[in-house]
């Protein structure tokens, strides 16, 4: 019966995520994760949109970046979505294929069941957002990839990637690594 049980969850879960990811609008690109393994993405700027307004990233109810830091996140923005399982770390990193193409990231998470994406994102779970430092920082250094991670306790949550260009960005080649722990 254990065995049966068993087998019966996982198809409910692969089932739930194929659902999931079935529900997000045209322009963001759905992928699939897997436990314990790292899935590699290509991508462009030139694949993305325009997103002028950026107040959404700031608000108390996202706290992604601050305000202050727009310009890092003004090119185009290229956004994908996964499923984030219940206890679960998710680290997601972009890799320019030209070092001197500079790019940001975000992650977001959201409920299960909710397909809210940026700019009309009224509130999320957790938001962490990487770019070019203005400066160093003690202990650190920092290349061309940029990198954040995202966590999961007791619940599975929708995630939302976005790659954007600094300074007005709209072109640029790009691997996003998704790597489930």
């Amino acid at each position: 019966m254990a065995k049966r049980t068993c087998v019966l969850a996982a198809l409910l879960i692969a089932a739930a995520g194929s659902v999931v990811l079935a529900g997000w609008p045209a322009h963001v690109t759905p992928v699939t994760v897997e436990k314990g393994k790292t899935v590699t993405v290509a991508g462009s700027l030139e694949q993305g949109v325009a997103m002028p307004d950026l107040t959404w990233a700031s608000r108390s109810t996202t706290a992604c970046f601050p305000a202050t830091q727009n310009l890092k996140f003004n090119g185009q923005h290229v956004l994908y979505a996964t499923v984030l399982p219940v206890r679960s770390i998710l680290t997601i990193k972009v890799i320019p294929d030209d070092p001197a193409v500079n790019l940001s990231i975000y992650a977001y998470s959201i409920g299960i069941d909710n397909y809210s994406v940026v700019p009309a994102l009224g509130s999320c779970v957790s938001c962490e957002a990487e770019h070019k430092w203005d400066r160093p920082k003690r202990g650190k250094t920092q290349d061309h990839t940029r990198a954040v991670q995202l966590n999961a306790v007791g619940a599975p949550y929708n995630v939302v990637v976005g790659v954007a260009g600094a300074n007005g960005l709209a072109t640029g080649s790009f691997k996003l690594e998704f790597t489930l722990e």
